[in-house]
């Protein structure tokens, strides 16, 4: 079942000028402005009562308070811990093996992620970090780290100025590098860490393009990214996964690797000739 947060994006082109402003309102501290009463969300916004009972409508509710409890059940989600989230499985699932039962619940995300995903913004970050005048900084969370690692590691083989920035504990030194009209990818998903967004948000006052990859609940730093791929995580696990998350990111390595082959090639023709001087490779020939 989409978010709330997916279902204002895709009726974003369907929403009046006070709606549009409600919606930016609720997303910018996603989901907590909703919490409140009808009222409160109506002066934060700026926006009329009405328009907030009728936007709520639009988006399949019949009223505020079908609305905020939609809001807290994705709250609970939102924060739930792995033990948490091993309790709440389904119960009711056939007894099928649970490669199977896996594999279907990494489907539907990969199938929800793509529904959601705005292929204009795609192309346009695709374009964006194959600029080679533009340096690219990547990072992520404790878990999220290893889809940051990842893309950098593919990232840096088919362009230059691509850096990885370590983990919280040093990575003060990387934000005094992060020159205005640079790129920070960041990496971050449920349940969102405050040191990924005090990165974001000191970039961001930089003069850094942010770019987030994150759930479909969306981490707060979506308020200061210039663009947001939200990816569905859920699984019959006690932990997310990340495979729709990895399927955005090599698709964009696969398209800048597509669309500049030749720069890209003569990259990796250095690449493999310095493999080779190394030895990194073992030959069978």
């Amino acid at each position: 079942m989409p978010t709330i947060a997916e279902k204002l994006k895709a009726r974003e082109s369907d929403l009046t000028r006070a709606e549009r402003q409600l919606s930016a309102a609720i997303l910018d501290n996603y989901p907590i402005p909703g919490l409140g009463s009808i009222t409160e969300l109506a002066e934060l916004a700026e926006v009329s009562t009405p328009t907030v009972a009728r936007m709520v409508q639009k988006l399949g509710f019949s009223g505020y308070p079908e609305f905020q409890h939609a809001l807290r059940e994705e709250l609970r989600e939102i924060i739930s811990n792995p033990v948490e989230k091993r309790a709440e499985q389904t119960p009711d699932l056939p007894e099928s093996h649970m490669l199977n039962r896996y594999a279907v619940g990494v489907y539907d995300n990969i199938r929800a992620t793509l529904e959601n995903v705005n292929l204009d913004e795609f192309d346009t970050l695709c374009t964006l970090l194959a600029d080679t005048d533009r340096r690219v900084h990547i990072a992520g969370g404790r878990l999220s780290g290893t889809l940051a690692q990842n893309f950098y590691l593919h990232l840096q083989m088919v362009r230059r100025d691509v850096f990885m920035i370590p983990p919280r504990a040093s990575w003060t030194h990387s934000v005094l590098d992060l020159l205005p009209g640079d790129t920070l990818i960041l990496f971050d998903i449920r349940r969102y860490e405050n040191a990924t967004l005090l990165l974001a948000e000191m970039a961001h006052e930089r003069g850094v393009q942010v770019v987030l990859f994150t759930d479909q609940w969306r981490s707060p730093i979506q308020k200061v990214a210039k663009f947001t791929f939200a990816a569905r995580i859920a699984v019959p696990s006690a932990w997310d996964s990340g495979v729709a998350l990895l399927l955005l990111i090599e698709s964009i390595i696969a398209k800048i690797q597509e669309d500049h082959w030749e720069a890209v090639k003569a990259r990796t023709d250095e690449l493999e000739a310095a493999f080779d001087r190394t030895r990194l490779f073992r030959k069978f020939t």
